[in-house]
């Protein structure tokens, strides 16, 4: 008897032994971990980056635009030369070169608007990230109660196990005395199987609450396994009444503390400052600009010197010849530099231009009501966050106080089953009662502490959601 007592006593040793030498995680650690590395809320802060990039970009916007462009071609047949404005027909190569600029003046103060809707939606991005991280949070703190929840039961389950090992100890020693019937130790083993089923049963329970909290903490698959850090006890808070709470003050106190109330606000605001960012679309557009330009041709020319020709001429007047001589300057050509070309031809311009618009095929009016479209839809979004909200909390107030009720019910029941099963016990001791009797008052006695234990956590985590819309920090105090 005394090996198969002291075999599982010592790997659970083994086991203690390796899992205190294990790093252990805090409810806070396991939170802040799932916050670093949740896969939502990594998007969530894109979505933030990328709401700051619109803002920038937005607030550029302001600033003059200025491009450059060149171009080369090769012309063939008939053409202007662009160098000399003349027509030619004969195949030469261009480039052209040009900068321009422009500044919007007055757009309808679509700029200012489009600059104060980003703030707003950069805004809304960071309280949604609230959201999911108190959320995840939440998750967190339930997968980590699930988990102490599991291991108390384990543990309860190997306390019946061993006290049902002591139980046939017992009943051995009384059969081998002639004082209960061989029949008797059948039974002890049957429940003493039941137990070991009980156990295996509550290890795979806590196996699998471990395997959820690694998925919230999205935990590497291959790193080490984590171990969470187990308080003294988990105790009911006896200041804490859920019969007195009021909906209207918990809901309050929701509406300050909850993110997404604000971010819903904020969405709707954006929206109509979309309203204002579309009228710009009725209302004229000042903009200034301009232009440096150049071009250059393989057929420029410029003057190299000049020669002087003598031109003779005969003339005759009134019959009599006479020969006149003419002197001419003649230029002599040469191709023209590229640079020389390129500031010769240099241009600028210089321009205001308004756009009043008229008629744009009924867009600007589109764009208008699907502007104020987006307002009425959003301000029923933000109606259903307040009404979600508002019924998370009514669910919460009714849960824990159900769970309350519930816990107190399982208290109850667990001292009748003590009582039931202490006085089977006795009963037993003096042989006024065989083994299926005490088994079945020891097991409706392991039942109600079973349920005593899940309404215990159940009542502890309705009780910190409570505490969660009250705005408290997430803690096992």
């Amino acid at each position: 008897m005394y090996p198969k007592i002291l075999l599982p006593l010592f790997i659970i040793a083994l086991l203690t032994g390796a899992v205190s030498a294990q790093e252990t995680w805090s409810l806070q650690r396991c939170i802040q971990y799932a916050q670093q590395n949740s896969l939502s809320i990594k998007q969530s802060q894109y979505g933030i980056q990328n709401a700051k990039l619109t803002e920038k970009q937005n607030k550029f916007n302001r600033l003059p635009n200025v491009s450059a462009n060149g171009s080369y071609g090769q012309t063939f047949g008939r053409t202007i030369d662009p160098t000399t404005n003349s027509f030619v027909e004969q195949s030469f190569g261009f480039n052209s070169y040009s900068v321009n600029f422009g500044l919007t003046v007055f757009g309808g103060n679509q700029i200012n608007n489009s600059i104060k809707q980003s703030r707003f939606d950069v805004q809304a991005a960071e309280m949604e990230l609230g959201a999911s991280a108190n959320t995840l949070a939440l998750n967190v703190a339930r997968a980590y109660l699930s988990i102490l929840l599991a291991q108390e039961q384990l543990e309860n389950a190997r306390q019946r196990l061993a006290q049902s090992e002591q139980q046939l100890d017992q009943t051995d020693r009384f059969i081998r005395a002639g004082n209960l019937p061989e029949v008797e130790r059948l039974a002890i083993l049957a429940q003493i199987a039941a137990d070991e089923q009980s156990i295996i049963e509550a290890e795979n329970s806590v196996a699998i609450n471990y395997l959820n909290l690694r998925q919230l903490m999205e935990f590497d698959p291959v790193a080490e396994d984590i171990r969470i850090e187990r308080p003294g006890a988990i105790n009911i808070p006896t200041d804490r009444n859920p019969d007195i709470l009021s909906l209207n003050a918990l809901y309050t106190a929701a509406l300050g503390t909850q993110p997404q109330v604000e971010a819903s606000l904020l969405r709707v605001e954006s929206a109509r400052l979309g309203v204002n960012i579309a009228k710009a679309g009725f209302l004229p557009n000042l903009s200034i600009g301009g232009n440096l330009n150049s071009n250059y041709s393989t057929r420029g020319q410029r003057v190299l010197d000049f020669r002087t020709d003598r031109l003779s001429q005969e003339v005759f007047i009134n019959g009599t010849p006479f020969l006149f001589e003419v002197e001419q300057q003649v230029p002599r050509l040469g191709d023209n530099p590229f640079f020389d070309q390129i500031n010769q031809n240099f241009g600028q311009q210089v321009f205001i231009n308004l756009r009043i618009p008229i008629y744009s095929n009924h867009s600007n009016i589109i764009t208008m009501e699907r502007a104020r479209l987006g307002v009425l839809n959003q301000e029923v979004t933000n109606r259903q966050v307040l009404q979600q909200l508002k019924t998370d909390v009514q669910r919460a107030i009714a849960d824990a106080r159900a769970a309350r009720r519930l816990y107190e019910a399982a208290q109850r029941s667990v001292q009748a089953a003590r009582i039931s099963f202490e006085n089977a016990q006795k009963r037993y001791d003096l042989g006024a009662a065989n083994s299926l009797e005490l088994f079945t008052a020891r097991n409706a006695l392991d039942r109600a502490e079973v349920d005593l234990v899940s309404a215990k956590y159940q009542y502890f985590f309705n009780l910190k959601v409570i505490d969660f819309y009250e705005g408290r920090p997430l803690t096992l105090d």
